[in-house]
């Protein structure tokens, strides 16, 4: 079992507008998030949010200790969601286990000590997608299928925007101390994601996409309102999205994508809205 961390600083509005191509995915996009029996880490200094991947292949993984984070375990001063995005798999925590199948989500709360990772079948492997956020208080672990999501469904063929949204670890369905996780799925002939688009100046937020068809590709728009910038992403890789920048996409075909998010606030309606006549 081999662990991959890595540190992302965080930048200002007038910093990001001066990036060329390179550095906007250097610093935002992250590319590789599963790989055979490795655990893949990256951590934002916005909100100390943590985005992941992990597929056990051959072995069970353990989070195990991480130095990285000057903690004694993972979860000493965290909290976890997951979503599997793979086959079916299995999350144990302290000896606790919860059977996870695609699209199935699962909320550890801040004290767990060990969590590991396994596959069901080793030829179809779990591929775990993970995100992490400092936690104040220890909340019960729950599993959270699509049926037990809260699901709004928004947009039009018309617009080119029609989809649905499953809030899966939110307030509504389970209690967290900042950290939220969804997934948006898009209609047959829809590709744009989050449009009009908005910012939420108390909370950042983590785009990972999968899903997308082969041979096809997702353009995610990020900045200011007023200073867009684009950065082209293919299936099962993340995107971080800063508090004060837009997050929307548009593929060249429908696809789904998981949105995770942390901040002081846990109104999931607290937004500010851009009208797309006025994005430049």
């Amino acid at each position: 079992m081999q662990i991959s961390f890595e540190s992302r600083y965080a930048f200002s509005p007038s910093e990001t507008k001066q990036m060329d191509t390179t550095a906007l995915r250097t610093n935002f996009l992250i590319e590789k998030l599963f790989e055979a029996d490795c655990i893949h880490l990256t951590l934002s200094h916005y909100d100390r949010y943590i985005t992941g991947g992990v597929m056990p292949v051959q072995e069970t993984i353990s989070i195990g200790n991480p130095n990285y984070l000057k903690a004694n375990y993972f979860l000493e001063r965290r909290e976890l969601g997951i979503i599997n995005v793979g086959s079916k798999g299995t999350v144990t925590a302290d000896g606790e286990s919860f059977e996870l199948d695609f699209k199935e989500a699962l909320y550890l709360g801040k004290g767990i000590k060990e969590v590991t990772f396994s596959s069901a079948d080793k030829n179809e492997p779990a591929k775990f997608y993970i995100n992490s956020a400092p936690a104040h208080h220890a909340y019960p672990s729950k599993k959270v299928a699509k049926a037990d999501a809260e699901i709004v469904e928004l947009g039009s063929a018309e617009t080119a925007n029609h989809r649905v949204i499953n809030k899966l670890i939110v307030n509504s369905v389970v209690s967290t101390c900042q950290l939220q996780m969804g997934m948006t799925e898009l209609k047959s002939g829809s590709v744009w994601n989050t449009m009009p688009a908005h910012t939420h100046d108390r909370r950042m937020e983590v785009y990972f996409y999968f899903e997308v068809p082969k041979g096809q590709s997702v353009c995610h728009f990020m900045g200011e309102p007023q200073e867009t910038r684009h950065i082209w992403m293919q299936s099962e890789q993340a995107v971080i999205s800063p508090n004060w920048s837009v997050h929307s996409g548009a593929g060249t075909s429908n696809y789904t994508f998981i949105w995770g998010m942390a901040g002081e606030n846990l109104d999931y309606g607290d937004m500010d809205h851009c009208a797309i006549t006025e994005l430049k």
